[in-house]
């Protein structure tokens, strides 16, 4: 399962449960894995391209899902009655075989294969028929027997007659009556006696109204008919249960040929969904060798839009057991090797693959190293999740597997990541497996032009367009463009030949072919910093007006006195003739200085508190007092 997530192959199987009908084929799709097998992998790619075949000749096949008939089966083998509805959908799966034998006749015209499981089906056609003519609606018809005819007929004429009784005797005492019609009050027939004229009318009060002035009566004319009616109802029950045991008797009989229809019919269902699948991918049936020999022609990634995939030209165990594929970021490496190994997977798996041909060698095993594989859980680096797969890899390779490893060696010191790499290659070649590897060392490409059996392959780059165009070259290594790219970015030359020469040295530098004249880097104009300015108090507001100085308040230009000077805001607090106000010391202009208006050592309490408080405050400079002083002054903010 881990190599189905790594690769996407879980994806795959999702689209192909889609395509199922019954719950067994979902779960046969979910245990699906490689066939090792030479036949069983070859009969199981015939079947899809049969099951193909046959839907786009004759269309959808008519399967149903049969997980409820399973538990019907299981009541009647155990004996229990089956209702109208269980039968119901036995018969409904018979139906189903029936149209699947149908189906699958047709198909014998085109001499398909598969076509020839329809000898394997039996519809049962006798008890289909039964089942039809006894059951109908979820319930047992009428003519299913003369017995259940006749008892039902009974039935009707009773309750027509108990009707009847009840309606002569309301039209005979109208006046007694509180309504014009008969009802039915716990399945009798009853009529609306008022309750003044109860005792008028002979019979039994089954009900009355909530108000209490009705009473429900059944009449003695009618009661006689409704223990009629009692033993005609037992009759019919015993009757449509004989019906239904006599039923349940055939269905139990057929349980191993039902039991044979269903596994038939999920068989089928799996088979039809590699055929649904290979429709719905536009893929094609793959031929498997045993040598070792891998060749796709316009392979695509099955999971990618078709319009915009760039078709995948590939080869691998002819010429070399190894490729190293080199290129630029987002050139597509990743997915190419993801394409190759899940087209491979796919075919084991009995399924076509998505390119216009395939010829594709059975693999004993199937390994990957993709992603950076980081745990925080178990405290893994990238490298070091690397280098734990790389060891389980190399501890499972043989000749007969397929390996795939995204950017090797990647994750730490370039110097030593490359030294790693060769020795996982070297590694790989020995085990003689097929591999195919990314990477961006090129001292990896130098390393393959001098060993056998390993071939370098690229991701092609477009120039002109500075994009990658997702076609791969083998035999060729990849060049890097970051140089290129930056120079036609407009890096400037000097950084250029900076990032030059810390590369490749000083003779790099002279035999660069730069492609545009020199430039400067532009600079563009940054936004700039506001600081705020500094919120520390000013010393000079507190001075500048004093306790006892007479203002004039702008703009009402009102004269009022000085409670308390100018805190650090700038706020003083202004005594007016009917209020206190706070007001900001710039709607305020000095009209004339308390030392002009009073003495040094004039009390202030005078003007700004109530007699009262200050004879508190006396009281309280002498003595103790629970009285508590109260400024009871209304002031406000301005």
């Amino acid at each position: 399962m881990y190599i189905e997530k790594q690769i996407e192959f879980d994806k795959i199987k999702e689209l192909w449960k889609n395509l199922t009908v019954t719950d067994e084929a979902k779960t046969m799709v979910d245990q699906t894995a490689c066939y090792m097998s030479e036949g069983a992998l070859r009969k199981q790619l015939r079947d899809t391209t049969d099951s193909r075949f046959l839907i786009e000749r004759l269309g959808t096949p008519p399967l149903q899902n049969v997980a409820e008939a399973k538990e019907i089966l299981t009541v009647a083998e155990k004996g229990d009655c089956l209702t109208p509805y269980q039968l119901e959908r036995v018969e409904k799966v018979l139906v189903a075989v029936q149209r699947l034998k149908d189906y699958l006749t047709r198909g014998k015209m085109y001499d398909n294969s598969l076509a020839y499981y329809e000898e394997n089906l039996y519809a049962a056609q006798t008890l289909r028929e039964e089942i039809s003519r006894q059951i109908r609606n979820g319930a047992v018809d009428d003519y299913a027997s003369k017995e259940l005819k006749q008892v039902r007929s009974d039935i009707l004429r009773c309750e027509e007659q108990m009707k009847q009784k009840a309606e002569q005797i309301m039209r005979t005492n109208k006046e007694c009556m509180a309504d014009t019609y008969c009802t039915a009050r716990n399945g009798r027939i009853c009529i609306p006696v008022k309750k003044e004229y109860k005792f008028k009318i002979s019979g039994s009060v089954i009900d009355k109204s909530a108000t209490g002035n009705t009473f429900f009566i059944e009449p003695t004319g009618v009661g006689k008919y409704y223990e009629e009616l009692q033993l005609l109802r037992i009759g019919e029950e015993n009757e449509v249960y004989r019906i239904l045991y006599a039923l349940t008797a055939m269905v139990a009989e057929m349980v191993p040929v039902m039991n044979e229809n269903i596994r038939m019919m999920e068989k089928l269902d799996f088979i039809f969904s590699k055929g649904k699948l290979s429709i719905d991918l536009d893929a094609v049936e793959p031929t498997i060798n045993t040598e070792r020999r891998i060749v796709l022609t316009g392979a695509r990634h099955p999971l990618m839009d078709k319009r915009t995939n760039v078709p995948l030209q590939f080869e691998i165990g002819r010429q070399a057991r190894g490729i190293i594929i080199t290129g630029p970021n987002t050139g597509g490496k990743t997915v190419a090797i993801k394409t190759v190994m899940l087209c491979c997977i796919m075919a084991q798996c009995g399924l076509h693959v998505t390119c216009t041909a395939a010829d594709i060698c059975m693999n004993s095993g199937y390994l990957c190293d993709i992603g950076d594989g980081q745990d925080i859980a178990e405290n893994l680096s990238t490298f070091s999740a690397h280098i734990k797969n790389v060891l389980e890899v190399l501890g499972e390779v043989n000749q007969d597997s397929l390996v795939i490893m995204d950017e090797m060696g990647s994750g730490t010191d370039p110097a030593e990541g490359m030294g790693i790499a060769i020795a996982i290659l070297e590694e790989l070649r020995k085990s003689e497996c097929l591999f195919l590897v990314t990477t961006h060392y090129p001292e990896v490409k130098e390393y393959v032009k001098k060993t056998q059996d390993i071939i370098n392959a690229k991701m092609t780059f477009d120039r002109e367009t500075l994009q990658p165009t997702y076609r791969m070259v083998i035999g060729e290594a990849g060049e890097s463009c970051a140089f290129y790219i930056a120079n036609r970015l407009g890096m400037p030359n000097e950084m250029l030949k900076t990032a030059i020469r810390a590369a490749y040295g000083e003779a790099a530098v002279e035999d660069y072919n730069f492609q545009k004249e020199d430039t400067v880097l532009a600079r563009q104009s940054a936004h700039k910093i506001s600081r705020a300015k500094s919120t520390s108090p000013r010393k000079d507001l507190g001075a500048k007006y004093r306790r006892g100085d007479s203002v004039i308040i702008y703009p009402d230009k009102k004269i009022g006195i000085v409670c308390a000077p100018a805190n650090e805001k700038g706020v003083l607090q202004v005594q007016l003739r009917d209020k206190k106000i706070w007001i900001n010391h710039k709607r305020v202009k000095l009209h004339v200085a308390a030392e002009q208006l009073y003495p040094a050592d004039y009390d202030f309490s005078i003007i700004f508190e109530s007699v009262k408080n200050r004879k508190l405050r006396h009281d309280m400079e002498r003595k103790y007092t629970t009285e508590v002083i109260r400024y009871t002054d209304h002031s406000s903010d301005i």
